[in-house]
C-alpha cells in the first residue's frame, strides 16, 4: 500500500525474536526495522553511486518514536521512508510503519543524523551531490 507523501516502501515481517512476553514488538525493534528500511531508501536512492557518499559517515543525533498501535507475530508491514529536511550537516528521515493489509499507521519515526568530519570530530557539511539525491520531490 502507498502512503501520501511517500514514495517509497520497503516491506517487513515480525519474526518470533523481535517479540516480547506480551506477545507484541519490543520497542527497541522499530528503531531497527527503521534503520533497514532507512539502508533501503538509500540504496533506492542510489547514493552509493556518488563518491561523495563513500566518505560520509552519519551518526544519529536525535531518535522520536511515536507508538500508536503494536505489531504482533508474523505481521506484515510496510516502512514507508522520506527525507523531511536537510540542513547544512544533518539529514531529517521520516518512517512511518503501516500494516501491509490494512493500511493502519502503527508506528510513525523520526531520525535526525548528522555527518561527521571522524578526524576532526565535528559536523561536516553535505555535498552538494548528495543533498541533490536526498532532497524531496514533488
Amino acid at each position: 500500500m502507498t502512503r501520501p507523501g511517500f514514495t517509497f516502501s520497503h516491506r517487513l515481517r515480525v519474526r518470533y525474536a523481535e517479540i516480547d512476553g506480551q506477545k507484541v514488538v519490543f520497542n527497541s525493534r522499530y528503531l531497527e526495522y527503521a534503520d533497514v528500511a532507512l539502508s533501503e531508501y538509500w540504496r533506492w536512492l542510489a547514493l552509493a553511486e556518488l563518491p561523495e557518499w563513500r566518505t560520509m559517515e552519519f551518526h544519529v543525533a536525535r531518535a522520536t518514536v511515536d507508538y500508536k498501535a503494536p505489531f504482533r507475530y508474523d505481521d506484515v508491514f510496510d516502512a514507508h521512508v522520506r527525507t523531511g529536511r536537510i540542513g547544512t550537516s544533518s539529514v531529517t528521515s521520516l518512517i512511518e510503519l503501516a500494516h501491509a493489509d490494512t493500511g493502519a499507521l502503527h508506528t510513525m519515526i523520526e531520525l535526525v543524523h548528522v555527518n561527521v568530519d571522524l578526524d576532526a570530530g565535528r559536523s561536516a557539511p553535505i555535498p552538494a551531490a548528495v543533498r541533490a539525491r536526498m532532497l524531496p520531490t514533488g
